[in-house]
């Protein structure tokens, strides 16, 4: 993928374009490589006694973005660790970071 974060199909010869699917192939990989990886905060309650998905976030090359899960609290991160600093803290309960790979899309099955 070139820095620039363009399509490899721009990359191509001006007076070639490619066939429908080589470019949507092409799409498909740069959005692919620029996509932000995906976290949660999860709470566990006690030790290991329950918990509960707090919030999600995604981080970018420069920042992160987290949102709660009932969506009354969003926050720019310059880092997806600070998201803990931003879980109220209780006695006996444990914010946790946790990172999510995606499901595969259905053309991938």
């Amino acid at each position: 993928m070139p820095e620039s974060g363009l399509c490899p199909a721009n990359n191509r010869n001006a007076t070639s374009r490619p066939d429908s699917a080589t470019f949507m192939s092409d799409v498909v990989e740069m959005a692919t490589d620029q996509a932000p990886r995906l976290f949660g905060v999860v709470l566990e309650y006690g030790e290991q006694t329950d918990a509960q998905v707090y919030a999600w976030g995604m981080a970018l090359d420069d920042f992160a973005y987290m949102t709660t899960v009932d969506g009354s609290a969003q926050f720019a991160l310059e880092e997806p660790e600070n998201a803990l600093r931003y879980v109220p803290r209780r006695t006996n309960i444990t914010p946790h970071l946790i990172w999510i790979t995606p499901a595969a899309s259905p053309e991938d099955e």
